[in-house]
């Protein structure tokens, strides 16, 4: 008679782990301007209203959340990999394997570029670069790895260089989508609609109402995106 409860217990260890292998793995990558602000718990909501909110695991080494952010919506998944001051250029060539490989993402959202453009000068072409070896290396991980790739938001000053890569990526994103890996553009740049009224004193980074602008143009791209690898 006593093997009833352990029989039951195993099954239930079962069921939780094959729960948490279907989840889809979603790695949101980025700079600070995905570390720092308030877009995440944001998009968090929407993946909840959609119904998604138990079918989607977060993944990656940071969990950081600003206290600015406020209290998270429920269920709230703090996993990212987003990491203030790097450059897509320098993720492309040192860390982005690892990190697929690592957490094998499902869907892969990133916004790149900003400090290759303030920081390291480089140019359009660099960038853009970057962003294939970072596409790459997540197919490599994963060959059918839903991407959706962000237009940069811009800064206060000039943005010649982020407004040519911004324009460049449509074409980009087109030349380089697959059936199996489709590539998914949210446009979070000026052109869309971002305003300096939406950037920090700093200039840099999204206030409140960037953060909500993000939240708009990112979160019906990945519910699309997840849903796309949930059919899998």
């Amino acid at each position: 008679m006593q093997i009833f409860p352990l029989a039951t217990l195993a099954v239930s260890l079962l069921a939780a782990t094959a729960s948490a292998q279907s989840k889809v793995k979603v790695m949101l990558l980025g700079d600070s301007i995905t570390e720092i602000s308030c877009w995440r718990p944001k998009v968090w909501s929407q993946l909840s209203s959609a119904g998604l909110g138990n079918s989607v695991d977060l993944v990656g080494s940071m969990t950081s959340l600003q206290g600015k952010c406020g209290n998270p919506p429920a269920g709230f998944d703090r996993n990212h990999e987003g990491h203030s001051g790097w450059q897509a250029y320098d993720i492309a060539r040192s860390n982005i394997a690892s990190w697929v490989n690592t957490y094998k993402p499902d869907v892969l959202q990133f916004m790149l570029g900003t400090n290759d453009v303030n920081i390291g000068k480089r140019n359009v072409q660099t960038i853009l670069d970057s962003y294939t070896t970072i596409v790459n290396a997540a197919r490599s991980a994963n060959p059918k790895v839903k991407i959706v790739i962000d237009k940069m938001i811009p800064t206060r000053w000039s943005d010649a260089t982020i407004e040519s890569v911004n324009s460049a990526i449509p074409n980009w994103a087109s030349q380089r989508s697959t059936s199996a890996s489709p590539i998914t553009v949210a446009d979070c740049s000026r052109a869309a609609g971002f305003t300096n009224n939406m950037l920090e004193s700093d200039g840099v980074h999204p206030n409140g109402q960037g953060d909500d602008f993000i939240a708009k143009q990112i979160g019906p791209k990945l519910i699309q995106a997840i849903n796309a690898a949930r059919t899998l």
